[in-house]
């Protein structure tokens, strides 16, 4: 059927159309996306309702069949980010079939008076509640309870047990985890801003080094711990290479890698983030707080290769001109080039020659890395042997020796030993449990995880969990508790089910992207519509043990809710809150989802703009009242969701319809949330 793609702003391509019952037949053809996008043929794959398809490489034409059971209005979606289209019934017919959305259900509106709820078997007659937001009291009488929501709570009352104060006590199914790019956060050293050369650009500074680093990110754990957080997850503190690329589809800036997904050395603190002292420092410093550590790693692919890297490091080849290289490059330090007239920032790539066999004998080897340069093993068009987004592909299903990277023997301060006989799986995985044997590292997020074949997860979980245990062996004064090593994972379109990655790969939380785009919405236009959400996730994650997703709001890779969904209005915005930590499951904040955090200068590439600088100065003394008071109403909410492990990890109940009131129960926590209305 031929229906036009729009593209919606945020990455992915939209249409809605109306289907009745029946057998489809879908084509997308003589589409703009280039090979390097991984679009392609599929041969009639069979699409399935809701959830994700994967495309394949390099076709003009695309088919899928749909059987539609249920006629009403569709949406198709296509992604070019995960590379898969999906199709879900948005709209169904009304029961004479008429083919028209039903208006949608009004939200109930507060007066700011009192407000009476039923409470069930919540809490007993006679009982002394107290409403944690606002810290009023008062006593179940008739099995009711009547209280006031405070002004700012946004209709909220959060109900616990006044006799009785509920412990804090850790546990992963309970996770409030904060995600920050550690570079964007707070620079704690000025003096480490520019380390291995990288300068800024003196423009937007869109892809450069900002300054953020360990030092920055200990000074500010206390705020952390103030908003309630008890996981951190922070970019990969290793060391990424030197250089920069060509950022974005047009390459009009620096992209430097300073999200740490460009590995160079997995041995080594990257000079920007600070220190090994400083790194430890953070670790111990989180834990005295009580705040789990979770690292950001990459297993699937290295960094790319770049001027200031081959010069350094002294691989690659460049194409013969008459003039010395040095000549054409016109600096002493090759970092430094800047296009000329027609050139951008990705015009490097013309100096250089790619087709040279010579970067198998002094980059990573042809024994580390799949790539379309010279001398290496081709990679394929499945997940597992794809080059993404053109990185070299690590050879982790090889079962061949890997000697040391070739270019280590131009790196003098490299931690890595050779192992004899190791593969490139074993390495990898040595090298990244060393950090958990070092300093504690108490779990990892994992990138690019459905690129990587799954016995490498199971068996790095293995390792990193003996290294934990190893390590709180040996510091029993700084272990925390006897828990296991954690992990979980980025599987692009992955939503709230229990696939293999838990039962094959060792992961016990998995990310859950469908959230941002689904059920956030309905609950920032009303809280009470929150509730088929909590229904669904509380059935699904708090019936099995071995089983959890962790859910976001914002993200480096998709969106700021903030900026795309709330239109940058911090009135809406504060309603979203409650729905999200509230949530049943893990709960991923990324930084500056409380303070509203703007977005950036991004050039063209979308994504750069969710990675701006945590706005500090926005919440300081003498800043904007109204995110000082979305930051407060998000500290509540979390500290609450701290507070009692059954909020996450509870039975889930509906007590109320007008007003909107629900329990959560684990054993003998119990707790109720209750939703006046729409303040008026």
């Amino acid at each position: 059927m031929d229906q036009k793609l729009i593209h919606t702003g945020d990455g992915v391509y939209r249409a809605k159309l109306n289907l009745g019952k029946g057998q489809f037949q879908f084509r997308i053809a003589d589409n703009s996306f280039t090979c390097g996008t991984n679009f392609g043929a599929i041969g009639g794959e069979r699409l399935k309702l809701n959830q994700p398809t994967a495309l394949n490489s390099c076709n003009s034409k695309q088919n899928f069949q749909l059987k539609v059971f249920r006629s009403g209005e569709y949406e198709i979606l296509l992604d070019p980010k995960s590379e898969t289209v999906q199709v879900s019934l948005v709209v169904p017919p009304q029961e004479q079939g008429a083919e028209v959305a039903a208006a949608p259900a009004q939200c109930d509106t507060w007066d700011g008076g009192d407000v009476t709820v039923a409470v069930g078997d919540t809490f007993a007659e006679g009982q002394l509640v107290r409403d944690f937001y606002s810290g009023a009291t008062a006593t179940v009488s008739g099995g009711s309870i009547t209280l006031t929501p405070a002004n700012n709570s946004e209709g909220l009352l959060l109900l616990e047990p006044a006799e009785k104060e509920s412990s804090d006590e850790f546990s992963w199914d309970n996770a409030t985890v904060y995600f920050v790019l550690t570079d964007r956060f707070e620079n704690g050293d000025p003096s480490n801003d520019n380390s291995y050369g990288r300068k800024k650009d003196g423009k937007d500074e869109i892809g450069t080094f900002h300054g953020g680093d360990l030092k920055g990110l200990t000074n500010k754990l206390d705020y952390l711990d103030e908003l309630g957080v008890n996981a951190i997850w922070l970019s990969a503190p290793y060391e990424q290479i030197h250089g920069w690329i060509g950022g974005g589809i047009r390459g009009d800036f620096k992209h430097y890698a300073y999200h740490g997904y460009y590995v160079l050395d997995y041995t080594k603190v990257d000079a920007n983030m600070g220190t090994e002292d400083e790194f430890r420092a953070f670790v111990d410093a989180a834990h005295e707080r009580g705040i789990r550590v979770v690292m950001d790693i990459v297993m699937n692919h290295t960094g790319y290769a770049t001027l200031a890297d081959m010069q350094e490091f002294k691989f690659g080849a460049f194409q013969e001109f008459e003039q010395p290289i040095e000549e054409i490059i016109g600096a002493e330090q090759w970092t430094d080039w800047e296009p000329g007239p027609g050139e951008t920032y990705h015009s490097f790539n013309n100096l250089v020659d790619y087709g040279n066999s010579v970067w198998a004998k002094n980059w990573w080897g042809r024994e580390w890395i799949r790539t379309d340069i010279a001398g290496h093993k081709k990679p394929g068009r499945n997940d597992r042997t794809m080059m993404l987004a053109y990185l070299p592909d690590f050879l982790t299903e090889s079962k061949e020796p890997a000697p040391l990277p070739h270019f280590f023997a131009n790196k003098p301060d490299t931690k890595a030993v050779a192992i004899e006989g190791a593969t490139v799986r074993q390495q990898l995985i040595g090298w990244l449990t060393q950090w958990v044997r070092d300093y504690g590292i108490d779990g990892f997020r994992v990138d690019t995880a459905k690129h990587v074949e799954m016995e490498a997860w199971a068996e790095l979980k293995v390792e990193a969990t003996a290294a934990l245990a190893e390590w709180k062996q040996n510091n029993p004064d700084k272990a925390l508790d006897d828990k296991p090593f954690w992990m979980t994972g980025e599987v692009w379109g992955h939503g709230v089910n229990k696939s293999n990655y838990f039962t094959e790969g060792g992961y016990d939380s998995i990310i859950n992207f469908r959230y941002q785009n689904d059920g956030a919405l309905v609950g920032m236009e009303c809280f009470s519509k929150s509730e088929e959400v909590y229904e669904t996730y509380a059935k699904k994650i708090n019936s099995d043990d071995s089983f959890n997703v962790l859910t976001y709001l914002s993200s480096h890779d998709t969106k700021l809710f903030f900026n795309r969904n709330a239109n940058d209005d911090i009135a809406s915005y504060k309603a979203v809150a409650a729905p999200f930590l509230l949530l049943p499951g893990g709960v991923q904040i990324f930084y500056g989802d409380e303070t509203a955090r703007p977005f950036g200068a991004t050039g063209s590439d979308k994504h750069q703009g969710t990675r701006s600088d945590m706005n500090w100065a926005d919440i300081e003394e003498g800043g904007d009242e109204q995110r000082i008071d979305l930051l407060r109403h998000w500290q509540k909410i979390a500290q609450f969701r701290k507070k009692h492990q059954a909020v996450a990890a509870g039975q889930h109940e509906k007590l109320g319809e007008s007003p909107y009131a629900f329990s959560r129960s684990l054993g003998d926590d119990k707790v109720m949330i209750v939703f006046a209305g729409k303040p008026m």
